[in-house]
């Protein structure tokens, strides 16, 4: 019978009786057959929350008691700290305190301070002033110094990945300019800085446009250059205009000069370019196709391999927060248990990297697994440099405790491939990671393999679709993992996982909760290590590239107009289902067997998918998602020995149902909200009965079988 069930803030809410059509019969059959479980985890360790950066004066306003309170509820208990500073070229000082390695001038290259002091409840990112990329991934604020029209301001590579410090031959850097459209080109004008290039080329892209993979760069008839001697160097790179869309210098020697007065090793290691131009060259001068400005909006896009750490205390960004470190670990989020910590690569120091670990162990947190990088995939760069800067880091880490497991790089996506790569280059960025690591036998470095995964950049069209579509997505993404030359035996984490990238109506509704119970049940079956969501911190709804998609936001909470948790969101929900009523909360090992429904629609793809798993109290759990936004289901669940034998529920079981019948939404712009927010519905029926599903629900069934089964 209906019992009533508890809602998040401890009030009850008594069942109602709706009238259903009559349900599609689906056999469900858990497929005990093989002796072992697919997978095994521990729910404290496998199922967490990320928490991100964010924007001015919204750390303080976010991580307030009620908010905090309200997200303990899901239930999510292993944290990972997300660091927008290394999406948006910035360093992060990760406690305010430390030291410049010039500090007469406050610049240079930056140490946190590995003493504990004062709690640090807000840490900021500083802005690189040798800036080269045009974008980036976070605040998206910045500029190239390429083409930003002052010749006092300069980009330059990155000295880490010099051979003084890979202790290996050093990779060619490059930089890469968009045209914006075709245009004829026959001439270059590089105003060098200090250390300049010696040998380098300038090429051309062939492809329409840079992601053409019939594209390959080729170097213009005269744009060999060697024995260079840096300064303004205006150079006829063809006899006639070449069409192109895009145009890079490969710088392949170094000048290994610094700037006079320098004291610093690094200010002369590795490239720097004041200003670049492309066009034509004729008797009247040259013409330059570039755009040149202070922002992505008025200069041409440009790109760049690498990016010197150095900066200055003036360029501290208080437009974007990470909370700090205090702060979580002091709030209660973290359960007492390890976070996820990460460090930066590609704008960060080994050093700043180090004392970060010593500081976490001297104030006596606990930190197992350390995540160095985020998405470098998605930031031009080789997956060799990314190698060569990873491995400085894993060093920097076990320097301080070896036994800390690192790992990495956040893939923006499991599918990551090469931006413009050179003619016979392997095109997979994960494959040349990995063959990268090899090499160097630092395989044993690479702890875990994370990515992130939002299946659906799209958040209009047919949503049914998109739910049903899932599994096979999935599937391929850990597949391309494998062909990628992840080893077998390396843990596969999703570091974030959500509807999309992109904000949007759908991930505030019904289908955000049937999507993230797939991907996380599914991931579990097919032998992943941990899941994070993203969106775990209370938010409002918003809508940031596509008009249809209607106003909604990733969040676990929506807040109220004082930033205040005040609607629990099917997101959620299902976070609950997953850590409250499918496994038993706590550090307990949980075997998950195989498990199928036999309904298929017209293209083979299961309306029902089911995730099976036996707790540690003994108890079976199935979740049932009904990704069938028309029809109901009875699911009858069998469980079925190698000999052929099959079992079934005995006694009653307990279950959870969430369908549209427990949630609304108020589609109404930036005011968009639940008109009806009901908490699952929790009721006991006859464990030899079939359970129904409504049109697009979650539904948790819980109960023992007789005779016990293994596992």
């Amino acid at each position: 019978m209906d019992r009533p069930c508890l809602r998040p803030n401890g009030g009850a809410e008594t069942s109602t009786v709706i009238v259903l059509p009559v349900p599609i019969p689906d056999p469900i059959v858990v497929d005990l057959s093989a002796g072992k479980p697919l997978n095994v985890f521990r729910p404290d360790e496998a199922f967490g929350g990320g928490l991100d950066g964010m924007g001015r004066d919204e750390v303080a306003a976010t991580y307030t008691p009620r908010n905090i309170k309200a997200m303990r509820q899901a239930g999510l208990r292993k944290i990972t700290y997300r660091l927008r500073t290394e999406l948006g070229n910035q360093v992060w000082h990760w406690n305010p305190d430390g030291r410049w390695s010039d500090p007469a001038h406050a610049q240079g290259y930056w140490t946190s301070s590995d003493k504990p002091g004062a709690p640090i409840r807000l840490s900021h990112g500083y802005d690189l002033p040798r800036r080269g990329m045009t974008n980036d991934n976070a605040n998206n604020a910045g500029y190239s110094r390429l083409d930003d029209g002052d010749a006092s301001t300069f980009w330059k590579s990155n000295p880490y990945l010099d051979t003084r410090y890979t202790h290996a031959p050093a990779r060619p850097q490059w930089l890469a300019a968009e045209l914006g459209e075709t245009k004829a080109i026959d001439a270059a004008r590089l105003t060098w800085a200090t250390p300049y290039a010696v040998d380098y080329k300038v090429q051309y892209w062939t492809g329409h446009d840079d992601w053409d993979p019939d594209g390959r760069w080729v170097t213009f008839p005269h744009g060999d250059v060697t024995g260079a001697t840096g300064g303004v160097a205006t150079l006829k790179l063809a006899d006639a205009p070449i069409s192109t869309v895009m145009v890079r210098v490969l710088m392949s020697r170094s000048s290994g000069t610094a700037p006079k007065g320098s004291t610093d090793v690094r200010d002369g290691l590795g490239y720097a370019l004041a200003e670049v131009g492309f066009g034509t060259l004729d008797a009247n001068g040259f013409h330059d196709e570039i755009r040149k400005g202070r922002s992505r909006t008025t200069q041409s896009v440009m790109h760049v391999s690498s990016t010197d750490p150095w900066h200055r205390a003036v360029d501290r960004d208080p437009e974007l927060e990470q909370p700090g470190l205090d702060l979580v670990y002091r709030s209660g989020l973290t359960s007492g248990l390890p976070m996820m910590v990460p460090v930066g690569a590609l704008f960060d120091t080994p050093d700043n990297v180090a004392a970060e670990i010593r500081w976490l162990k001297r104030r006596g947190y606990p930190v197992d697994q350390v995540e160095i990088g985020e998405e470098a995939d998605g930031q031009y760069n080789a997956p060799e440099d990314y190698a060569a800067l990873y491995e400085q880091m894993a060093d920097a880490v076990h320097a301080v405790d070896p036994k800390i497991v690192t790992g990495g790089p956040s893939l923006q996506n499991a599918v990551a491939d090469m931006w413009g790569p050179d003619a016979g280059e392997d095109r997979s960025w994960t494959r040349r990671l990995i063959d990268a690591l090899a090499a160097h036998d630092r395989l044993k470095d690479l702890g875990f393999v994370s990515f992130e995964h939002y299946p659906f950049d799209d958040v209009c069209g047919p949503v049914e679709d998109k739910l049903l579509d899932h599994d096979a997505l999935l599937d391929a993404d850990l597949q391309r993992l494998r062909d990628d030359h992840v080893p077998a035996a390396t843990p596969l984490v999703i570091s974030e996982y959500g509807f999309s990238a992109y904000s949007g109506r759908v991930m505030s509704e019904m289908p955000a909760a049937l999507l993230n119970a797939d991907i996380v049940g599914r991931f579990m079956a097919r032998g992943g290590k941990q899941a994070f969501l993203f969106g775990y911190t209370p938010n409002q709804p918003i809508n940031q590239h596509q008009a249809c998609a209607g106003y909604g936001n990733m969040m676990t909470w929506q807040t109220d107009e004082n930033g205040s948790a005040k609607w629990p969101s099917p997101t959620f929900y299902a976070a609950r289902l997953l850590t409250q009523a499918w496994s038993q909360p706590g550090h307990g090992q949980h075997g998950v067997w195989p498990a199928a429904s036999s309904v298929r629609d017209a293209k083979g793809r299961a309306l029902v998918s089911a995730y099976a798993v036996h707790r540690p109290d003994g108890a079976w759990a199935l979740m049932l998602v009904n990704r069938d936004a028309k029809a109901a289901h009875a699911a009858a669940m069998t469980f079925k020995g190698a000999d052929g034998h099959t079992q079934g529920f005995a006694g009653p079981v307990e279950v959870w149902r969430y369908d549209r019948s427990r949630y609304a939404w108020k589609d109404a712009g930036e005011k968009s909200r639940p008109v009806r927010d009901l908490p699952p519905l929790r009721l006991r029926q006859d464990g030899t009965k079939s359970v129904l599903l409504p049109p697009w629900s979650v539904v948790v069934v819980r109960g023992v079988i007789s005779p016990p089964a293994p596992g």
